[in-house]
């Protein structure tokens, strides 16, 4: 059996690994447009802050790993510019010698991943704007950065990223500005919780200029639609795109942003080929339907269970319940579920039931405010959603919240739970049942 993948790192290399375990006869081929393996760019942004000493730390497995070890056929700068699904074959250029190359499959996966956005703002390019993705891209921003004179940093963008890069430039005593077009930074919480978090960027010094968008990228300064702000370096962080478009002419069925739809044991629409991670759909628990959510965790269980199905082993990709945290200075971010925004989109009925508390005993000393909000819908009382900011516990109470919403559980259901409790490390009445027994 020939197995093709295209993309070296976590969904393919992931998928990759599965097929070896339960394909002894396995012919395996690993396209990778890029020079490196199986990393986590999750880790890159505290690479650049120095809390990670350097961009090999976060190699997984080398190249040599995968081919003595393993004996994939693990290819480099081989960029995939088309597959034909009728010949099965996969086509592309080798950017080290500039040869073009055909590969033939029998089953194929498309775990390109995704790549920053990068908008048409005037003056914009590659030798302005800085993106945060792949190692290469943060090898050559902190060279940018290094520099003395280099201490005005614009970032675009209050997301993921744009937070996690202000939070570990800040470490390196550049002064940070942040410019988002809408009237909050992380978009992805309700904006009831993110006060903390705009404090928390006004008490470091990060400057939030909020409700602007931008306009122009010029030499020494970054325009938006309210004023011009002098910028040393700019890093965009606006979202990212499926790297899907050489795929348009197979046939297979796409989101409108370019993300391949894939069934639970991650086929797609066209017999043979298999998708997984950052160019896939993944499948919304609490929505019910297929969704884009590009997270790490998602990317290789998708790339194993893909390649579980691929080698013969049948196994099914249960869903995901958009579970996700962040770090931000002193405060943890973390949410599941459905945000308010998401279940008015959707038209899905809700109630909020949210407390001001603390992430321990309130007598234990340096128990610190921890803000946490739950949705739930008012006939059936099933759990929707919840978020929780604070200094510390955050990320514990929305693991519980995402267990219960894999398992369906009801807002009378929460208060039943078995919660740890000591003073030093939680409340006698867990925030979350603390939200939930204040629900109507």
């Amino acid at each position: 059996m020939k197995y093709v993948v295209i993309g070296g790192d976590a969904a393919g290399m992931s998928a990759a690994m599965q097929i070896v375990r339960n394909d002894s006869e396995a012919e395996i081929t690993v396209l990778e447009k890029g020079s490196i393996y199986s990393y986590g760019q999750c880790g890159l942004p505290y690479v650049v802050g120095g809390l990670i000493p350097s961009t090999d730390k976060v190699i997984a497995r080398s190249i040599e790993t995968f081919r003595t070890k393993y004996g994939i056929d693990a290819r480099i700068l081989h960029e995939a510019t088309a597959v034909d699904s009728v010949k099965r074959t996969v086509s592309g250029v080798n950017h080290e010698t500039k040869e073009t190359f055909t590969v033939s499959y029998d089953r194929l996966l498309i775990a390109t991943g995704a790549s920053p956005v990068l908008p048409s703002w005037k003056g914009a390019g590659v030798e302005r704007v800085h993106v945060v993705k792949t190692i290469p891209d943060t090898e050559r921003l902190m060279r940018h950065l290094s520099p003395k004179e280099v201490n005005e940093v614009v970032i675009i963008g209050a997301g993921y990223i744009g937070l996690e890069m202000a939070e570990n430039i800040h470490r390196l005593g550049k002064r940070i500005r942040i410019v988002q077009r809408s009237s909050q930074i992380a978009g992805m919480l309700d904006s009831d919780m993110t006060e903390a978090l705009h404090q928390e960027a006004e008490q470091h010094g990060v400057i939030l200029s909020l409700n602007e968008h931008v306009e122009a990228i010029e030499a020494g300064q970054v325009v938006t639609s309210s004023a011009a702000y002098p910028a040393n370096l700019v890093i965009a962080a606006v979202g990212i795109r499926p790297n899907t478009a050489f795929l348009k002419k197979t046939g297979i069925h796409m989101f409108e942003n370019g993300a391949l739809i894939v069934n639970d044991r991650m086929e797609t629409s066209v017999p043979g080929i298999y998708a997984a991670g950052d160019c896939a759909t993944h499948f919304h628990l609490v929505k019910g339907k297929p969704d884009y959510i590009p997270l790490g965790t998602t990317a290789n269980k998708q790339g194993r269970i893909a390649g579980l199905n691929m080698a013969g082993r049948t196994k099914s990709f249960k869903g995901v319940t958009g579970t996700s945290v962040f770090k931000f200075f002193n405060l943890v971010a973390a949410s599941t579920g459905l945000t308010e925004r998401e279940a008015k989109r959707e038209g899905i009925s809700y109630q909020v039931s949210a407390v001001d508390t603390k992430n321990r005993a309130g007598y234990y000393p340096d128990a610190s405010p921890l803000r946490m909000k739950i949705l739930y819908d008012p006939e059936s009382r099933l759990l929707l959603g919840g978020q929780a900011v604070g200094e510390r516990g955050a990320e514990k109470h929305i693991d519980v919240l995402s267990a219960a919403l894999f398992n369906k559980m009801t807002i009378e259901e929460l208060e039943d739970l078995d919660l740890s409790y000591s003073p030093p490390v939680n409340s006698v009445w867990d925030p979350i049942q603390q939200a939930a027994r204040r629900a109507r």
